[in-house]
C-alpha cells in the first residue's frame, strides 16, 4: 500500500520550486536501496501507553526538551571546502551520500511530524514533536552543505512526489529503531576514524557526527521504550519480524556502501570491514530492546552479504545494456537475491533476555 503527501494532508510549510532539479528527482525515486517514506496506523500510535516505563521516559522527554543540539547544526568560522579539491567520482558519490542522507532524515521528519499532527495523547504529541525537530534540521544542515555543489534538494517537492509506504505501528518501530540506532553506528564509527586519521576528513560534515549521532542514539532510546512498554511488541511471532527486519536493514546498507568505492576509499574505510563494525555495535545496543539477534560472527552471514553485494553489481550492469537477454538475466539474478535472503533470514539467532535497565548510554 503506498500513499501520497496529498493522501496524508501533510504540510510542512516550505516553499517548493516550480522546476525540481536533478538531484531532487534522484531523491524522489524508489529503488530497493532508496530510503522510502512511510505511512502508518495513525490512531493505533495515539493509543501508545508509557504507564510502565513512566520515570524513564520523562526523564527522556526532558533530555529532547532541554535541546542541547539546538545551536549545532550550522556552519561555522572553521567550515572551509573547496568542491574542486575532490575528483569527479569523489563529488559524485559525496553528493549521492549527502543526498541519501538527507532523503533518510527527511523521511523521519514527514512521518514523525504526521504522527505528531494526528495525535491527541500527549505522551505522543511531545515524543514525536522533539524527533521530527531533530530531523528537520538534520535534513536542512545536508541540504545547505549541498549548495557548496551548486544543489539543493526541493524538500517539498520531495514531500508531494515521493511515494509512501504502509506500514503497521509495529514495523514502524522495528525499523525506525533500527534506522536511527545504525545511524548513529555508522556516524561515530566515521568520527572516530576521522579522529585518528584527521588527514582523510576530505569534507568538514564530518565534524558535525559526533553531536549528530547522539541526537540519532536518542531517537533510538525513545522508540525502545515505547516498545518495552507493549510487551507483546517483543515476543511470539513479532520476534520472526524483528529478525526480518535485521536482516533487511543490514543487507541494504552492505550493497548501498559498496556502491560508493571512491568515498570509502577517500575516507580511508573498507566498506565490507566498516559495514561489520557497524553491525556489531548496531547489535550490541539492540541488546536493549530485541529478544533475539542477528548471529553476525557466523561466517556465512558475511558470505550472504557478499553474495548480496556481487548480486546487485550484476544486476545494474544488466540494466545498463537493456536488451531482453540481459532483463531475463536480470531477473534471474533477483530470484537469487529473494533466495540469498532468505538463506540469511534463516541462519541461528541469537537470544538476548532483556535487561531491566531499558537505557544505555552512548559511550562506543
Amino acid at each position: 500500500m503506498s500513499a501520497t503527501a496529498r493522501d496524508l494532508d501533510l504540510d510542512l510549510g516550505i516553499p517548493a520550486a516550480s522546476f525540481p532539479n536533478d538531484v531532487t528527482m534522484k531523491a524522489t525515486e524508489t529503488t530497493t536501496l532508496s530510503p522510502r517514506f512511510y505511512t502508518t496506523d495513525f490512531a493505533a500510535m495515539n493509543r501508545f501507553d508509557v504507564t510502565p516505563i513512566r520515570a524513564e521516559w520523562d526523564a527522556l522527554i526532558q533530555e529532547f526538551r532541554s535541546d542541547t543540539n539546538r545551536k549545532h547544526f550550522h556552519r561555522d568560522e572553521t567550515w572551509s571546502f573547496d568542491p574542486a579539491s575532490l575528483s569527479e567520482p569523489l563529488r559524485k558519490e559525496l553528493v549521492d551520500f549527502m543526498v541519501s542522507s538527507l532523503t533518510s532524515e527527511f523521511s523521519g521528519c514527514v512521518l514523525y511530524a504526521e504522527i505528531r499532527k494526528r495525535s491527541t495523547n500527549p505522551d505522543m504529541v511531545n515524543l514525536f514533536k522533539f524527533l521530527s525537530r531533530d530531523e528537520a534540521r538534520h535534513a536542512g544542515f545536508i541540504n545547505e552543505c549541498l549548495k557548496d555543489f551548486g544543489v539543493s534538494v526541493d524538500m517539498s517537492f520531495l514531500v508531494k512526489a515521493k511515494k509512501y509506504t504502509f506500514f503497521s505501528p509495529k514495523f514502524i518501530l522495528y525499523a525506525t529503531y533500527l534506522s536511527e540506532k545504525i545511524g548513529y553506528a555508522r556516524y561515530i564509527k566515521i568520527f572516530r576514524h576521522l579522529e585518528a586519521h584527521p588527514e582523510k576528513r576530505f569534507h568538514p560534515i564530518f565534524q558535525w557526527f559526533e553531536q549528530w549521532c547522539n541526537d540519532e542514539f536518542r531517537h533510538g532510546e525513545a522508540l525502545a521504550l515505547m516498545m518495552r512498554a507493549t510487551p507483546s511488541l517483543l515476543r511470539g511471532l513479532n520476534l520472526l519480524w524483528i529478525r526480518f527486519f535485521q536482516v533487511a536493514v543490514f543487507a541494504t546498507m552492505f550493497v548501498r556502501d559498496h556502491t560508493r568505492p571512491a568515498f570509502h576509499e577517500a575516507l580511508g574505510i573498507d566498506p565490507e570491514a566498516y559495514g561489520m563494525d557497524v553491525f556489531r555495535l548496531t547489535t550490541e545496543i539492540s541488546k536493549q530492546v530485541f529478544p533475539v539477534l542477528l548471529d553476525v560472527e557466523n561466517p556465512k552471514f558475511l558470505a550472504g552479504l557478499r553474495r548480496l553485494r556481487d548480486l546487485a553489481t550484476e544486476m545494474a550492469a544488466l540494466e545498463k545494456k537493456g536488451s531482453v537477454v540481459s532483463k531475463l538475466r536480470a531477473l534471474g539474478c533477483q530470484v537469487k537475491v529473494v533466495a540469498t535472503l532468505v538463506g540469511l533470514y534463516f541462519l541461528p539467532t541469537k537470544k538476548n533476555p532483556l535487561p531491566t535497565e531499558m537505557r544505555v548510554a552512548p559511550t562506543w
